[in-house]
C-alpha cells in the first residue's frame, strides 16, 4: 500500500467531479450488478494516470450523455475492492489503470492501461464519449 497522504490527491482529482470511491467487494458488486450504466475507472500512482487516464476521466465524465454512476477503485491501496472490479472485467487482465463501462451489469467498453500510456487524455476521453452515447 502507498502512504496515503500520496494517494489523496490522485483520489480527489476523481471525487471532486462526481466520482464515488469504492473501497471492497460488496461496494464493487452492488455498483456493478445493478441497473443502468456504470463507469469505473481502476486509478493508479503511475504517471500514465496522472497525465492520460485521470484527465481523460474527468473530460469523459462531462459530457451530457454519460453513465448513471461514475466510480472508482485505487490498485495499491483497497486491494478488495480492485480485486472484484477486476473479476468484472475479466477476460481482460488486470491493469492500472484502465476504465471499463458496464450496462446492467455486463461489461460492454474497455480500455486498457496498454490503450492508455502514450495517448493524449483527450483522444482517450473522445473514445469514452463514443462509448458514452452507444451505451448510456
Amino acid at each position: 500500500m502507498y502512504p496515503e497522504y500520496l494517494v489523496t490527491p490522485m483520489r480527489e482529482e476523481l471525487t471532486r467531479v462526481g466520482f464515488e470511491e469504492l473501497k471492497d467487494a460488496d461496494a464493487v458488486k452492488q455498483a456493478i450488478e445493478g441497473e443502468g450504466t456504470v463507469f469505473i475507472m481502476v486509478n493508479s500512482v503511475c504517471g500514465c494516470a496522472a497525465a492520460n487516464a485521470r484527465p481523460a476521466a474527468r473530460m469523459a465524465s462531462q459530457n451530457e450523455k454519460h453513465p448513471d454512476r461514475l466510480v472508482t477503485v485505487f490498485a495499491g491501496m483497497e486491494k478488495e475492492a480492485v480485486d472484484a472490479a477486476r473479476n468484472y472485467m475479466l477476460p481482460y487482465p488486470p491493469s492500472s489503470p484502465a476504465m471499463a463501462l458496464f450496462k446492467d451489469g455486463k461489461l460492454v467498453h474497455m480500455i486498457e492501461r496498454h490503450q492508455i500510456e502514450g495517448r493524449p487524455a483527450q483522444m482517450i476521453a473522445d473514445n469514452l464519449v463514443g462509448a458514452f452515447e452507444q451505451y448510456c
